[in-house]
């Protein structure tokens, strides 16, 4: 076997084997940002004064919600680690997912207190008046949903480590679908139930999230191959050390993610000081941006696993090779989802509003532009989510985070704000600073990651 032959081996190895972790990832991430697109699709057909307070409601509670996910995360490239070390490690395992769960329960309290007066915060950004008091009603039903939420991301990342995902999405988009008929007769007051609108829609959001909680944590209490862990038992006991191992390789991750996710969120609010209409088609493009985001995800989520394996394992060709098969298959991924975005802006608008309706045209237009810009960053936005899966895999978690503060609030904000107001540029001038920021991140997580030998991370 020549070398070449040789390196044509492994890569279609290893990129069968992240594609197989990777796509039920993809496809879960995909249901559960379908939880909140629904809503937002929903509260499309009610108005674009409603759609512009959802927008700025789920915002809000994205930005709490993706922070805790990020503490939650950190449970995939522990177990990874622990399974790479020995096949069986059943005990380890147990400790971490156990105090992964913990911590749920200790980060949502004080988030539940700062989503509960969700008006005073938005009215801190300048938001509308009337608009942030309908978000809040969106908000204070929905919130409660974040609990379950993040038990669920607890064991999604077991199962993954696993390499069993499947089950994720299985329960996963059994809640996309009981969510978009609750919220569908919670909004409008159809199949008997009362019609409560943004409340509703809130409401409806939570039980979903509740489902999809409940239906992962009978999976893994029955299912042979996860019933072993006894994952539940003696639940009370405390176990600091892996709580606080937890917290040390989680924080980092939620705060980067956390930052990635609010500088989409300051746009949001940018959006609302520029107009009602950028706004809403903001809220379109977005929703359309982050579906996308989610395949970059899952396969950063997947390399996070492959990579964590292999260095439990202290294999580093073996990490090589998982990292940089994931950043082949994320750019060939991406490159297709720009085309999809310059090819057909408008159909991708009208799954969210009636393009043909003359009322709609100023914002499908805003729409069409924002989603030309947001086909520009496709590329760079799968580097950096693969890149910091990739070094999550490696358990460096405290330098991105650093790279992401200067990328998406210096360079990304920066951006942003001299664009769209400046140069008056509007709307179209904040997705540029995007853009920006995001490719700053990308190209500071490859070179780290390029790195990684030099550095002594592996």
């Amino acid at each position: 076997m020549t070398g070449m032959q040789a390196k044509e081996h492994w890569w279609r190895r290893e990129a069968k084997a992240t594609v197989a972790l990777a796509y039920p990832l993809v496809l879960t991430n995909l249901a559960q940002a379908l939880i909140p697109a629904t809503d937002v699709v929903l509260l499309g057909w009610v108005g674009p004064k409603a759609l512009a307070a959802g927008a700025l409601g789920v915002n809000l509670f994205n930005a709490c919600m993706i922070f805790g996910v990020g503490l939650m995360i950190a449970a995939s490239p522990m177990v990874a680690r622990a399974l790479g070390q020995r096949a069986h490690n059943v005990r380890d395992v147990r400790r971490t997912v156990r105090q992964a769960l913990w911590t749920a329960v200790a980060v949502v309290i004080p988030i539940w207190l700062l989503l509960w007066h969700a008006e005073a915060i938005l009215h801190l950004f300048r938001q509308d008046p009337e608009l942030s008091h309908m978000a809040q009603q969106l908000v204070r039903p929905m919130m409660f949903g974040m609990l379950p939420l993040f038990g669920y991301q607890v064991l999604k990342s077991f199962v993954s480590a696993l390499e069993r995902p499947g089950w994720a999405f299985a329960v996963g988009a059994f809640a996309v679908i009981s969510n978009a008929i609750i919220n569908y007769g919670l909004i409008f007051g159809r199949f008997g139930l009362p019609q409560w609108g943004l409340f509703g829609a809130g409401l409806g959001s939570t039980i979903s999230n509740t489902i999809m909680f409940g239906g992962l944590a009978i999976v893994v209490m029955r299912h042979r191959l996860f019933r072993r862990y006894h994952l539940f038992g003696h639940f009370w006991h405390a176990d600091w050390p892996r709580f606080i191992e937890v917290w040390r390789l989680g924080l980092p991750i939620a705060v980067t993610l956390g930052m990635e996710v609010t500088i989409f969120n300051a746009a949001v609010f940018l959006m609302g000081l520029i107009g009602e209409a950028e706004l809403a088609a903001h809220a379109v493009a977005i929703q359309i941006a982050s579906l996308c985001f989610m395949v970059p995800l899952g396969i950063g989520q997947a390399t996070t696993v492959r990579v964590g394996i292999a260095y439990g394992r202290q294999d580093r060709l073996g990490v090589a090779r998982a990292g940089w098969a994931a950043f082949g298959l994320t750019m060939l991924f991406m490159i297709c989802l720009a085309s999809m975005m310059l090819l057909a802006p408008r159909f991708l608008v009208g799954l969210f509003l009636d393009v043909h309706n003359p009322a709609n045209a100023h914002v499908v237009g805003l729409a069409v532009a924002f989603l030309t810009v947001a086909a520009l960053f496709q590329i760079v936005d799968g580097a950096q989510a693969v890149g910091a899966g990739m070094l999550r895999g490696i358990h460096d978690t405290a330098v991105p985070m650093l790279f992401a503060a200067f990328g998406y609030w210096g360079v990304g904000l920066g951006t942003a704000i001299l664009f769209a107001f400046h140069f008056g540029w509007g709307g179209v001038g904040v997705w540029i600073g995007l853009a920006t920021g995001l490719a700053s991140v990308a190209v500071l997580m490859m070179a780290r990651w390029a790195r990684r030998e030099r550095l002594g991370l592996i």
